[in-house]
């Protein structure tokens, strides 16, 4: 099933318990490599207070992917199945090429440079699943959609909506 993360900035706690089920799921630890997904705090001010919304971050897994389009050895590249952005670490160089053309700063890199990032637990995806940070999220703020005629304007609102709140 085709699809992708939307995330209601309204309702996010910025509790991390999607990170956590990231980490989990994808067996990181830490100190060894990267976290596929982060949470950012942002603070607007108002007229007589501050209003701090919380954005989960992880790939976007975009249609066009940027980042497969600049990798010189091809090591990303977009599943027909699923939809997900998957690199191949034997092909990655450790360039960085990709992190240059990622619009949102996602690519992450290992202790021997090769990139590695969000997979959309694709490994689920295919069965049917929610990615695991889907699937925790205790106030349902980030939700997985199947793709459909209306992914182009639900990613351009959930992107402009992330904007916005910088």
């Amino acid at each position: 099933m085709k699809g992708n993360f939307f995330l209601d900035i309204d309702i996010c706690s910025g509790c991390g318990a999607c990170a956590v089920a990231c980490m989990d799921q994808n067996d990181i630890n830490l100190v060894e490599g990267p976290a596929f997904r982060r949470i950012y705090q942002v603070e607007k001010e108002l007229d007589s207070s501050v209003a701090i919304r919380y954005i989960s971050m992880a790939c976007l897994h975009c249609q066009d992917s940027p980042c497969a389009v600049a990798c010189p050895t091809g090591a990303i590249i977009k599943d027909d199945l699923t939809g997900a952005v998957l690199v191949n670490e034997d092909l990655c160089i450790g360039c960085h090429s990709c992190a240059l053309a990622c619009p949102f700063g996602v690519p992450r890199y290992s202790q021997d440079s090769k990139l590695q990032k969000c997979n959309l637990c694709v490994e689920r995806v295919e069965y049917g699943l929610e990615p695991a940070c889907v699937r925790t999220c205790p106030v349902k703020a980030l939700t997985f959609q199947p793709a459909n005629d209306a992914m182009e304007a639900k990613e351009n609102k959930y992107i402009g909506k992330i904007v916005s709140s910088l």
